[in-house]
C-alpha cells in the first residue's frame, strides 16, 4: 500500500510567488528610473566639458599643443580629487564588481567625480566605469538599507548595473547578456538576475530614448557585403589576431603600471604626468583620445585615406594611452578603448588584406578585442551586430572570431596559471 504524503510536509513555493522576488522587482524598476537619469546626467555633463576637442584633425599632429596644458591640468584636479575622496590607489575594476556582484557605496563618489574629469580631459576610458558605480551602487546601498540577504543583495546590484547601462547601450539585450556573462550567478539566482536585469534596462532605456534618443544605434555603418563561406574561416584568422592584440595590451598595461609605480613621486603628481603622456600623444594622434566612440566613427568614414602606416600607429597609441590613463589614477571603464582599438585594427586589416571585406573584417575585430578582453563573447557578438546592421548571415564569422579570440585568451591564461603552480611548488620544495 503506498504511503500518503504528511500533512507535514511543504513544498517551497515557485520564486515568483514569493514576496521577496516582486520586492527585487520594484527595486529593478526604481533602478531602472535612477538609472537612467543618472547616465542622462553624465553624458550629458561630460558631452558638454569636452567641446574642446572639437578643433581636431584626424591626420598627423592634428591636435593642437595647447591641448597638453588641458590634459595635464585635468590630471592636477584628478589627484586633487582623488586625496580630497580619500579613493584608494587601487580600486576594484569594472569586471571585479559585476563577478563579485558588488561595488563599495563609499568610493562611489569619488570614482564618479574623478572619472567625470578624466573623461572630459581626454583620457583613453569609458564611461562605463562611473555609471556602473552609480548604479550598482544604488542597489547595494538599497539592499543594505533594507538588510536584504546576499543574493537578493547581489541581485540589486546587477539590476543597478543594468539601469546605467540601459540607456548607453541602447539594447535591453546587450546590456542582460553582458551582466549575466561576466557575473555568472547560477542555479535559482540566474532567473531572478535576468528578469531583474530586464526590468531595469527596459525602464532605463525607455527614458533615456525618449530624452537622448539612442546612443548605440547605427553608430558605425559599414558597407555591406556579401556572405560567402569561406568569410567563416576568416573569422578565426581575425579572432587569433584579436587575441594578439589582446595580449599586447595586457603586456603594455601592465609595463606602464610598472613603470608609474615605481616613480618616485607623490600620488598627486602622476595623473599630471599620465595627463602630459597622453595629451602629447594626442596631439600627435587627435583620434586616440577621449573613449574613442566618436573617433572610431572617423576612423570608419575615413580609414581607406589615412594610410596603413597611420592606421596601425592608432591602434597601438590607443593602447599605449589607455594603459597610461589606467596607471596614472585617471578612472573609467575598458570597454570603449577596447571598441576602438578592436575597431581600428578591423579596418587596418582591410587595408593590409583588400580582398577582406572592411564589413567582415571591422565588425569581427569590433567585437572579438572586447569580447576576450571582458570575457563577455556573446555580449560583444550582439554589440557589433547591432551597432553596424550587417544582416543575419554575417553575423556567423562575427561569433566565430569572438569565440577563437575568446578561447585562445583563456588558454594562455591556462598555460600561464599551470606555469605559475609549477614554479611555486618546485621554489616550495627547495625551501624545504
Amino acid at each position: 500500500m503506498p504511503m500518503s504524503t504528511t500533512s507535514g510536509s511543504t513544498v517551497a513555493p515557485p520564486f515568483a510567488q514569493t514576496k521577496e522576488f516582486w520586492v527585487l522587482m520594484m527595486y529593478a524598476l526604481g533602478l531602472g528610473v535612477f538609472g537612467a537619469l543618472a547616465s542622462l546626467l553624465f553624458m550629458g555633463l561630460i558631452g558638454f566639458g569636452n567641446n574642446w576637442y572639437t578643433d581636431s584633425d584626424s591626420s598627423w599632429f592634428g591636435g593642437q599643443w595647447w591641448w597638453v596644458a588641458v590634459t595635464a591640468g585635468a590630471g592636477v584636479v584628478v589627484g586633487l580629487l582623488r586625496r580630497a575622496t580619500k579613493l584608494p590607489a587601487k580600486i576594484p575594476s569594472l569586471i571585479d564588481d559585476l563577478e563579485h556582484q558588488n561595488v563599495d557605496v563609499r568610493a562611489v563618489p569619488g570614482i564618479v567625480a574623478v572619472s567625470a574629469v578624466s573623461l572630459m580631459g581626454g583620457a583613453s576610458l569609458g564611461p562605463e566605469q562611473a555609471l556602473g558605480a552609480m548604479g550598482g551602487g544604488a542597489g547595494e546601498w538599497a539592499s543594505r538599507r533594507r538588510r536584504l540577504n546576499d543574493e537578493d543583495r547581489g541581485i540589486n546590484t546587477l539590476a543597478g548595473f543594468a539601469g546605467a547601462y540601459g540607456g548607453l547601450f541602447s539594447s535591453t539585450v546587450i546590456v542582460v547578456m553582458l551582466i549575466l556573462e561576466v557575473s555568472r550567478p547560477g542555479g535559482q539566482r540566474m532567473a531572478k538576475t535576468l528578469m531583474a536585469t530586464i526590468v531595469s534596462s527596459s525602464v532605463s532605456f525607455g527614458i533615456y530614448f525618449v530624452i537622448a534618443g539612442a546612443f548605440f544605434a547605427d553608430a558605425y555603418p559599414v558597407p555591406s557585403y556579401q556572405f560567402e563561406d569561406w568569410q567563416l574561416l576568416a573569422g578565426i584568422g581575425l579572432g587569433l589576431f584579436a587575441a594578439v592584440v589582446v595580449t599586447l595590451l595586457a603586456l603594455v598595461m601592465k609595463l606602464v603600471a610598472r613603470i608609474f609605480a615605481r616613480l618616485e613621486v607623490p600620488a598627486t603628481v602622476r595623473p599630471i604626468i599620465g595627463g602630459v603622456v597622453f595629451g602629447v600623444v594626442g596631439v600627435i594622434l587627435p583620434l586616440t583620445m577621449f573613449t574613442g566612440s566618436e573617433q572610431l566613427k572617423q576612423v570608419v568614414k575615413t580609414g581607406g585615406t589615412l594610410g596603413v602606416a597611420l592606421v596601425a600607429a592608432l591602434v597601438i597609441a590607443k593602447i599605449l594611452t589607455f594603459a597610461v590613463s589606467e596607471a596614472s589614477g585617471f578612472v573609467g571603464g575598458p570597454i570603449f578603448p577596447a571598441l576602438f582599438i578592436g575597431g581600428t585594427a578591423g579596418v587596418l586589416v582591410n587595408q593590409v588584406f583588400p580582398d577582406v571585406p572592411l564589413g567582415l573584417a571591422f565588425t569581427c575585430m569590433l567585437a572579438a578585442v572586447p569580447g576576450a578582453l571582458v570575457s563577455a563573447p556573446f555580449a560583444m557578438v550582439l554589440l557589433a551586430a547591432f551597432v553596424t546592421q550587417v544582416g543575419a548571415l554575417q553575423t556567423a564569422p562575427i561569433l566565430i572570431a569572438v569565440v577563437t579570440a575568446f578561447l585562445a585568451m583563456e588558454s594562455v591564461k591556462y598555460i600561464l596559471a599551470t606555469r605559475l603552480k609549477r614554479t611555486t611548488a618546485s621554489d616550495q620544495k627547495k625551501n624545504q
